[in-house]
């Protein structure tokens, strides 16, 4: 007997926002490895913040979709896992090893913020769906 993905459960939704990070990372982020270095000798980078925002608004979509359906550890989790793992691969050549440090604030930023999210969205659903119950009966 054939079993289809269930979109809809927690250990799918967390897999699909885990995915989806990574792929978002590669896109707004991946392909942009070089630091600007502006005519003081001053560097920036290397990437630019319409990348960064382009991530955070791309990563919405996904944590609000599993919010939505109350998959909060899903959203928070998956998102989080996926940028983690996304941000070590991209910066673990840095030969000085402090990329380890940041790393853990993309882990700790992501999961704090995909919380906070997560828990916005499943309120106001809550309050929605209340808010109708009421009329309806």
């Amino acid at each position: 007997m054939r079993r289809r993905l269930n979109l809809a459960s927690e250990p799918a939704a967390g897999l699909l926002t885990a995915v989806v990070a990574l792929g978002a990372w590669a896109a707004w982020l991946g392909w942009d490895g070089h630091r600007d270095v502006h005519p003081d000798g001053s560097t920036t980078g290397p990437y630019e913040a319409w990348q960064v925002v382009g991530l955070v608004l791309t990563l919405l979509v996904p944590v609000c979709w599993a919010a939505s359906r109350r998959h909060v550890a899903a959203a928070v989790l998956g998102t989080t896992a996926g940028l983690t793992v996304a941000a070590y691969v991209d910066w673990s050549d840095d030969a000085s090893g402090l990329f380890v440090i940041g790393v853990g604030m993309v882990a700790v930023g992501s999961l704090a913020v995909t919380a906070l999210v997560s828990t916005a969205i499943t309120s106001l659903k809550g309050r929605r769906e209340s808010a109708a119950g009421r009329r309806g009966a």
